[in-house]
């Protein structure tokens, strides 16, 4: 577990998720050694999906735990590496959007 992020404000939801594939999806041409998304985006690919398995129990460990602050802090991590996996894979925000309104009309 990371150290917990502190005086954590609300945001909006939307342009956070956009605002951090837009970085992610510039970092295709960032130096590995340098940006560790790029290693992701780049790197081997069950490095990435272990990451995303590894954050996913966090989460879960978290919400056993009952701890509002390390479950937010675990989905931070998780949804980062879940944009970076769609990234990887050519899923767009905004088809993730579609594909999420398509399931509750």
């Amino acid at each position: 577990m990371g150290v917990r992020t502190a005086n954590v404000q609300d945001g909006d939801i939307g342009k956070t998720l956009e605002g951090l594939a837009d970085v992610i999806h510039g970092r295709w041409d960032a130096s590995p050694e340098a940006s560790y998304t790029a290693r992701l985006l780049n790197g081997e690919e069950d490095e990435l999906l272990k990451k995303l398995a590894e954050e996913a129990s966090e989460v879960i460990m978290a919400c056993k735990d009952r701890d509002h602050d390390h479950i937010r802090y675990e989905a931070g991590d998780l949804v980062y590496h879940l944009l970076v996996t769609l990234e990887r894979y050519g899923v767009t925000v905004p088809e993730l959007a579609g594909e999420l309104d398509a399931r509750h009309r």
